[in-house]
């Protein structure tokens, strides 16, 4: 079993933003150590309680601050941007850190409807025109426009030794078709998707082919349940005392729908299993909601424990 991380660069009680990113780097860089396969970073805007509206730039300083680990976003909210400003930026990023930089996207507005219009105007308009903006993007990672095409003859620089690995990012069905109709390896949100996740990712791999698929899930693990249970309990009082949006109420709903995994190593290694079988993949996502700091990295290190014990 595989284990990689999504970090929401979360502002726990009391902390500034400053302290918020510091502890994302830190967390990546005792990911790398814990040998974790993943460092993925979410974007997000104008939420309270999180600190990273540009993945690209903490990741730029985590990739300076790790070794081995792959990063990544998790993930651009292409309807955002132009598809060659992403390009270049990852590329960038490619080029500093080869063999390292995925580039997760996604389709989601990342905060409320005003924030989204602040930062790309008609954003329902861009959401439509999504799969036009990934061929975009592709292509331009690619450098494949044909001759006729009116970007043909401009490059999205730096020219990394090695392209930054895409992947596509969602919680439905339409999503998983949009992975298989770009070829691209898909990357399933189970925390906060659909019930029918399973069947949903099982279609995916039918028409994929070879691509890889990887599963999101919400974990808090501690030494014992009624610790685990204790501090994810901690975590929700205080996210409800400072994001009351309906942006954190849905994710609230997601999680009362039974999909985070809350436990000592055992329990939490059988849930995971349990996972894996359901979704026949080999390596899931992490994110995991926790009062502190360092109660967040005391369950990645009970988490690491896990991995090493099933390899």
């Amino acid at each position: 079993m595989k284990l990689s991380i999504l970090d929401q660069s979360p502002l726990f009680a009391g902390a500034d933003a400053k302290e918020a990113l510091e502890a994302s780097i830190e967390l990546a860089i005792l990911a790398d150590k814990l040998g974790y396969e993943r460092y993925w970073v979410a974007e997000h805007h104008d939420m309270q309680g999180l600190a990273s509206p540009a993945p690209d730039i903490l990741l730029g300083i985590i990739g300076s601050k790790t070794e081995n680990i792959r990063i990544g976003s998790g993930a651009v909210l292409l309807p955002n941007y132009r598809p060659y400003n992403i390009a270049e930026r990852y590329r960038m990023l490619a080029a500093l850190y080869p063999g390292r930089v995925d580039l997760g996207i996604g389709r989601a507005p990342g905060g409320s409807a005003e924030a989204s219009i602040a930062l790309a105007g008609n954003f329902l308009e861009k959401v439509k025109a999504m799969p036009d903006y990934m061929d975009e993007l592709l292509h331009f990672l690619k450098d494949d426009f044909s001759p006729e095409h009116l970007y043909s003859r401009v490059t999205a620089t730096p020219v990394p030794l090695v392209q930054p690995q895409p992947w596509l990012l969602g919680t439905s069905q339409r999503s998983a078709q949009l992975a298989v109709a770009k070829k691209l390896p898909y990357v399933f949100g189970h925390f906060m998707g659909a019930d029918n996740g399973p069947e949903i990712v099982a279609g995916y791999q039918r028409q994929a082919g070879d691509q890889p698929a990887i599963v999101a899930v919400s974990v808090l693990c501690a030494e014992t349940e009624k610790e685990a249970l204790e501090l994810a309990e901690e975590a929700r009082r205080k996210r409800a005392e400072q994001d009351s949006s309906p942006q954190a109420d849905q994710e609230e709903q997601a999680e009362a729908a039974d999909k985070q995994i809350i436990g000592d190593r055992a329990l939490v290694q059988e849930k995971l299993h349990e996972l894996q079988e359901a979704y026949q993949c080999n390596e899931l996502m992490v994110l995991t909601k926790a009062p502190t700091y360092e109660a967040r990295a005391y369950s990645y290190r009970q988490l690491a424990e896990i991995m090493n014990e099933t390899n």
